[in-house]
């Protein structure tokens, strides 16, 4: 069996299996409460260190409380921030680990996806990427047994993303989960203006207002925006804050939201 180690285990979050367990459930109980039953079929959510992004991940990964039986399988897309990447990097990994365990990876899945000309396996690519490692202890904790589709997307088109998330789209035990921080860098009331007119992009399906400068997962947003527009699906808000206003200073700040995108079925 080939295992992924974690690449930011004791960086991002911690590397003791109590130390994330707490941490992680710290960050998904302070989330707000839920007032449905109904959970997303897609969310997006950022990927920071924990102690900057935590709370505004937890915002979307507490929504799956409803689907912790039912949610089998996450598709996870994040970009590249470590090893140059053209068009969809996928793995050759059976599981990726953190402090709390090892999760599956879906190979069939994955073998479904092979025969398109943009995916192709490519382990170093995701040797040291935490765009999706730190969106694994959430998952693990919010549900019951499921595996995973990791992708991570470099030098490609939105066509590109939503073809593969068209082939793997599933019914409600599929969830998608796309990795994704905001604008980077800025000061805080510029971050601020910057992110919600990002926000007000997704919640009304403009992808082509999302720019280089706005989201570093702008194409797997991008990808996704393009499916839910197919699919009539609603899109929420659900928390919209940087890391000013978690755990860093104000003058140069990086933008982290949470959205939730729910179809008929959830």
């Amino acid at each position: 069996m080939i295992i992924r180690p974690p690449a930011v285990a004791g960086v991002f979050y911690p590397a003791q299996n109590d130390a994330l367990r707490a941490t992680v459930q710290q960050h998904l109980s302070a989330a707000p409460e839920l007032t449905s039953e109904r959970w997303p079929k897609a969310i997006i959510a950022p990927h920071a260190g924990f102690a900057y992004s935590g709370p505004i991940a937890a915002s979307a990964f507490s929504l799956l409380a409803p689907a912790r039986k039912i949610v089998k399988r996450v598709v996870i897309i994040g970009p590249n921030h470590r090893v140059a990447v053209n068009r969809v990097a996928a793995t050759s990994a059976d599981a990726f680990a953190t402090p709390l365990g090892n999760v599956p990876v879906d190979r069939a899945a994955l073998e479904r996806l092979s025969n398109l000309p943009q995916v192709e396996v490519f382990d170093f690519a995701h040797a040291p990427e935490h765009s999706i490692e730190t969106h694994l202890p959430f998952l693990q904790l919010a549900l019951d047994e499921f595996s995973i589709v990791p992708l991570v997307v470099g030098d490609t088109a939105a066509t590109d993303v939503s073809e593969i998330l068209e082939r793997l789209w599933g019914g409600p035990e599929t969830l998608i989960s796309i990795s994704s921080d905001l604008s980077h860098f800025y000061d805080y009331d510029t971050a601020r203006k910057m992110d919600a007119g990002t926000a007000q992009a997704i919640e009304t399906l403009q992808p082509d207002a999302i720019r280089f400068e706005h989201a570093c997962g702008r194409v797997p947003i991008k990808g996704l925006m393009t499916l839910a527009a197919k699919h009539a699906l609603k899109i929420e808000t659900k928390d919209l804050r940087n890391s000013g206003d978690t755990a860093g200073g104000r003058d140069r700040v990086v933008g982290y939201g949470a959205w939730a995108f729910y179809d008929g079925e959830g």
